[in-house]
């Protein structure tokens, strides 16, 4: 019988969920299905600490200990019977000056290396000699679970003070919703009304999305608005062609910045009548128009580049789970446009039309039913829509005060979720005490020098911020004070 084939051997086993199956299957030697993370340390971390808290505190998640088993039709999660922590929790040192260059040529390393299928697909790597402290390498399979819900794994290996004792289990899922958490979750909810009302309103009828994604297709075709939507993606034209998109190789590369004052940032998107959101984003967008002019590439004043973002779609009371519960929406920064303050104006017109978009609940349908049918209705699925986009782009505001891991102090973060398809490139904002963290990963076969753009974020902001200081304002700029601030800020790029 065809239904005792599907149905796993193992008792131990059970069914890999259709959506987080999409996501097994997506791995590729030219873009590995990972989200990898940079933590630093202040002080040094030991070895024996951060294994301590791996086995109390990360491997109370079930799924840790198992790995992912695929058959011709189906996928199951199965408990590895030879699991061996010294495989998964791992200590290196770094060559030379042991600096920054050094831990990004090593993070580079690992995000262009497969993760071991045979095991649990997860690693920690412990970097013991980085400057005056200790990095941590953190590597895991996208189809164990989302961003939204490995930060909240990662933020239970965290305490609040070196010496703190760890918060009983119960006590912190009470302390979520005054705690950090909450402000995962508060920018989605203000950023996708409708989305959120569909998919809270499909639970409403008894729906579990985070099971059965696929069910979001079938509540779309009785929609006219969802409707629509499938046929906006449809004709969705293919990105522009710039030396981000095209052929990719195996060997990626990474990069990221010295982080800006969040408050800093939150006070220019104050005065110019936006969001953080929208000041970051037209950085991004303006430190890859300047290194496409530097390259000496056109670029068009209609010329934009494509970025997928990711959408959590996921409620606090989900916030545990593992597996994958997000949307998907396609943002184009408006690369062309040569002045910043434009540049601005022009995301948040576009970021504020999509909080009313349906791409988030179509494309977890789309990525649901993909997992659910044969792999190759789902690598068609991939390529069409890896065409439409030449970036994953991530904005996660994290705790606003220091945190601790295994008693040493984090100074900085960053993480990537992975790219898909023919798509290599990916940005990744993220917010931690009070500062904002920028990183870049390329594909080195169209982007050998990520430093390169990352380092014009920074420039970027400033512009803004100078701008912003010239600019006679009480509460927002209206358009004669931008118009005045640009002509005295005028130069080449005018």
């Amino acid at each position: 019988m065809i239904l005792d084939f599907l149905m796993p051997k193992n008792k131990d086993s059970e069914r890999i969920s259709g959506i987080d199956t999409a996501w097994l299957r997506m791995e590729r030697p030219t873009n590995l299905m990972m989200i990898t993370g940079v933590m630093i340390f202040a002080e040094r971390l030991e070895y024996e600490r951060l294994r301590e808290v791996i086995e109390n505190r990360f491997l109370k998640y079930r799924r840790f200990a198992q790995r992912a088993v695929q058959k011709t039709a189906s996928a199951f999660w199965e408990t590895d019977p030879y699991f061996d922590i010294n495989r998964h929790v791992l200590r290196t040192a770094l060559p030379g000056r042991a600096d920054k260059a050094e831990l990004q040529h090593l993070a580079s390393n690992l995000m262009s290396t497969p993760l071991d299928f045979s095991k649990p697909m997860w690693q920690f790597h412990l970097v013991e000699d980085y400057q005056d402290g200790s990095a941590v390498i953190l590597r895991i399979h996208h189809s164990y679970a989302d961003g939204i819900a490995l930060i909240h794994v990662l933020l239970a290996l965290t305490d609040p003070a070196p010496d703190a004792e760890p918060t009983p289990e119960s006590e912190a899922e009470h302390s979520e919703e005054a705690g950090i958490f909450r402000r995962f979750f508060d920018p989605v909810d203000k950023a996708v009304h409708t989305t959120l009302k569909l998919g809270r309103g499909l639970i409403g009828e008894g729906v579990d999305l985070i099971k059965h994604p696929v069910h979001a297709l079938d509540y779309a075709r009785s929609g006219v608005r969802l409707t629509a939507e499938i046929a906006r993606l449809a004709l969705m034209s293919n990105d522009s062609s710039t030396r981000f998109k095209g052929d990719l190789g195996v060997s990626k590369r990474v990069a990221w910045a010295d982080p800006l004052p969040l408050h800093e940032v939150k006070t220019i998107g104050k005065a110019l009548g936006g969001s953080v959101n929208d000041v970051l984003l037209a950085a991004v967008a303006g430190a890859l128009r300047n290194y496409l002019v530097e390259q000496g590439d056109p670029v068009p004043a209609e010329l934009q580049v494509r970025a997928v973002i990711p959408v959590n779609l996921r409620s606090r009371e989900k916030a545990a789970h593992l597996g994958n519960f997000f949307g998907l929406v396609f943002l184009a920064l408006p690369v062309g446009i040569a002045n910043p303050l434009e540049r601005v104006y022009e995301i948040r017109r576009r970021m504020n039309k999509l909080k009313e978009s349906f791409q988030p609940i179509l494309a977890l349908g789309l990525l649901g039913a993909a997992g659910m049918g044969p792999n190759q209705v789902q690598q068609s699925l991939l390529e069409i829509l890896s065409k439409k986009a030449s970036a994953v782009m991530t904005n996660v505001p994290g705790p606003c005060e220091p945190i601790y891991l295994g008693g040493a102090r984090l100074a900085e973060m960053m993480f990537w979720v992975p790219q898909s398809g023919q798509i290599g490139m990916g940005v990744s904002i993220l917010s931690y005490n009070n500062r904002v963290h920028f990183g870049l990963v390329t594909d080195q076969k169209r982007v050998a020098d990520p430093e390169a753009i990352i380092g014009r974020f920074a420039g970027e902001f400033e512009k803004l911020l100078l701008i912003t200081l010239m600019s006679p304002w009480e509460e927002k700029l209206d358009a004669q004070q931008i118009e005045r601030s640009l002509k005295a800020l005028a130069g080449p790029e005018g």
